[in-house]
């Protein structure tokens, strides 16, 4: 009976552990090179999301693609209290992509975000600086995604 019970566990063990499960390392998806990046809209957003994007400009692959982004950015009111001052802001980072290489495309990527008015007005902005360089950044990331699943189609 014990032997049995082994048996059926080393089969188990075996047959999961050897399921061809492979980590995928995003530099190998990568097949293309970013030569001309160009931003419109926020200044501040657009020099973070061009500096995450120049690091893929170096590459020398054969599939060369132009890049034009247009940001927009919205701050609305989130909530209040109970005297009618602000506690929460919200902030919508719009980024409509337009690409060019051997096929050209268009997609949009949109992030939200919320942060908290402080006691002091430094902390206020610092909070919303923070907020808003986490957001581009996800932005970057997000583009360099969709643009690897479209490289792909090339």
């Amino acid at each position: 009976m014990k032997i049995s019970n082994l048996f059926k566990y080393i089969l188990l063990v075996s047959l999961i552990a050897g399921c061809g499960f492979k980590v995928v390392n995003q530099s190998e998806l990568i097949n293309f090179t970013l030569s001309d990046i160009s931003t419109t809209g926020d200044n501040r957003i657009g020099y973070i999301i061009k500096n995450k994007l120049m690091i893929y400009s170096k590459n020398n692959k054969s599939n060369v693609i132009d890049l034009n982004v247009d940001l927009k950015k919205t701050k609305t009111i989130k909530e209040r209290n109970i005297k009618n001052e602000i506690t929460k802001f919200e902030i919508y980072l719009n980024a409509s992509i337009e690409y060019q290489s051997n096929k050209n495309g268009k997609f949009v990527i949109t992030k939200n975000g919320s942060y908290t008015v402080s006691n002091r007005y430094s902390q206020t902005l610092n909070s919303e600086k923070k907020l808003i360089k986490t957001l581009s950044e996800s932005i970057a990331d997000d583009i360099v995604d969709e643009l690897i699943l479209r490289a792909n189609d090339f």
